[in-house]
């Protein structure tokens, strides 16, 4: 029965969306980067949007098409990232624990029902995912050189290693602007003169934060856990790995910032006060917006340079290939940390046997060191 004026929950959704995909450490792989943007950003948000027919249905055949749609999500999604499968699965377990103590009685059955067909069909797909030739030879090129997820130094590892990463997650002020967002929807949303008496939450707000924040916690700590034996302490520059729970993240600073917003204007302050309130919100919005407009603008430059010399390059080996030529050099171009050819001193060897089988040579050669 609430209603806010029009644009505040667009307002609210573009900047939890421009944060959630912008706001990270290295946005270049995280939103730029098919590879880690496929896996590791879009995962998290098809979760995130197979919910929006729970929260819509009214009726037993909006109830079936909820069911339906947690269902075929979570199969997609358990072949899509082991990551953010651990998170569906962490939060849709919790669900089903702690409804009692978080959802009315009159919606907890059916809720309940939905978490558990969620979580089987991302049982499904990760069971796709593990037993899928890819993922085993992922597993035999790691595991001879990898320590055990469970060993008791890897844990302690992940989790230490955990704690830095919300420690650069936590001091990021642009996540501030999620919280303004959320609180400015507190503070405008009304219920409307057609709204009739109001009806009993469907769940305790401040406690579904808590189950939110716990299911933060310990879904990225498995994260890192999953994580560590293949990165190693790289976890701490493999950004893109962060983003399936940080939409998690971006959520929960936005529902404590609507329900801030609500506890102020119940509070009955005068409206002076409140449009103070709400005018320092929207400041906070424009100054994390813009707050990611600037590294934004600098990456831009950066892939841009990067593309022309890549063209270059890309036309360059194509006609030493075409010429008969069966090895050609190749100048590394990295933009954000991305892994080349030739990296870590020259002990990568594989991305560049990877180079010379798409332009079919026998192998490139560092062309830093050509004269």
């Amino acid at each position: 029965g609430l209603r806010a004026p029009r644009g505040t929950a667009l307002l609210t959704a573009a900047v939890a969306t421009a944060l959630f995909l912008l706001a990270t450490p290295n946005t270049y792989k995280t939103f730029y980067w098919p590879a880690a943007s496929v896996s590791h950003t879009l995962a998290p948000v098809l979760a995130a949007g197979a919910a929006l027919p729970l929260l819509a249905a009214r009726s037993r055949r909006g109830r079936a098409a909820a069911l339906v749609t947690a269902l075929v999500a979570g199969v997609f999604l358990g072949t899509l990232s082991e990551e953010a499968s651990v998170v569906a699965l962490v939060v849709l377990g919790a669900v089903v624990v702690l409804a009692p103590w978080v959802l009315a009685e009159r919606v907890r059955r059916f809720v309940r029902v939905w978490a558990l067909t969620g979580a089987a069909g991302v049982a499904v797909g990760t069971l796709l995912l593990v037993t899928s030739p890819g993922s085993r030879n992922r597993r035999e090129r790691y595991d001879a050189e990898s320590v055990s997820m469970l060993a008791p130094d890897s844990l302690v590892t992940s989790l230490e290693l955990f704690a830095r990463v919300l420690a650069t997650v936590l001091t990021t002020w642009t996540y501030a602007g999620a919280v303004a967002a959320g609180a400015l929807l507190g503070l405008l949303a009304r219920r409307g003169p057609d709204a009739g008496p109001a009806a009993p939450p469907p769940c305790r707000p401040l406690r579904l934060l808590a189950l939110g924040a716990l299911a933060f916690l310990v879904s990225g700590y498995l994260c890192t856990v999953i994580t560590y034996p293949v990165f190693g302490t790289r976890v701490l520059t493999t950004e893109r790995t962060w983003n399936d729970y940080l939409l998690l993240y971006v959520l929960l600073l936005t529902a404590a910032g609507a329900l801030a917003g609500r506890a102020v204007r119940r509070a009955g302050r005068p409206a002076r006060a409140r449009c103070g309130v709400a005018a320092v919100c929207a400041a906070v919005c424009a100054a994390t917006v813009a707050g990611l407009a600037v590294p934004l603008y600098g990456l831009g430059g950066d892939m841009r340079a990067r593309a022309e010399r890549w063209d270059a390059q890309d036309r360059f080996l194509r006609e030493r290939a075409a010429s008969g030529a069966r090895t050609a050099p190749y100048t590394p171009n990295s933009v954000s940390r991305m892994l080349e050819p030739f990296g870590a001193g020259g002990r990568n060897r594989w991305p560049a046997d990877c180079v010379a089988d798409y332009y079919r040579l026998d192998r490139v050669t560092d062309g830093r060191a050509a004269p």
